[in-house]
């Protein structure tokens, strides 16, 4: 059945209608999505402690004291229309480097030994121990299927 201009018109990619139907589409898939990868990231994150050892290079870090677990957050960025996941920066608090030096590796102060010549803390490397890469890439095969039929009229 052949249609008209104006039904045309409402089909449009720049029409109200097909906007607010995508941006809702898509606020609702990326919300999902962010929650899988926030849920995974949390869940590979053991607890740490005495009884413990300190996971492998390579491995999700253990967590200490439970912050990192609790503070790994997902929110819906409308500058790039994208979701983004991962651990809250807390200021003021010590080691609030210590999500990105886990992710990704690098120098940390050590700050319960100072150094033999002065009063400062030691520096280590820390070998990464990614925890965010490793839920994103177990949860990217399933985004497909969740944009499969989510734009309705």
């Amino acid at each position: 059945m052949a249609k008209s201009i104006i039904q045309f018109k409402k089909m449009f990619f720049d029409s109200k209608e097909v906007i607010s139907a995508t941006d809702k589409a898509a606020r609702s898939v990326l919300s999902k999505i962010g929650a899988f990868i926030r849920r995974e990231a949390k869940s590979s994150i053991k607890p740490g402690g005495r009884k413990h050892k300190t996971s492998l290079p390579g491995q999700p870090p253990r967590s200490q004291t439970g912050l990192l677990k609790r503070f790994i957050f997902f929110g819906y960025d409308t500058s790039t229309q994208s979701v983004v996941v991962g651990p809250a920066k807390l200021g003021g608090v010590k080691g609030k480097d210590a999500p990105h030096t886990l992710e990704y590796g690098g120098k940390a102060a050590i700050s319960h030994q100072l150094s033999a010549f002065s009063n400062s803390p030691k520096t280590a490397y820390i070998a990464a121990r990614p925890y965010m890469k490793p839920s994103l890439d177990k949860n990217l095969p399933k985004l497909p299927a969740m944009w499969a039929d989510s734009i309705k009229k």
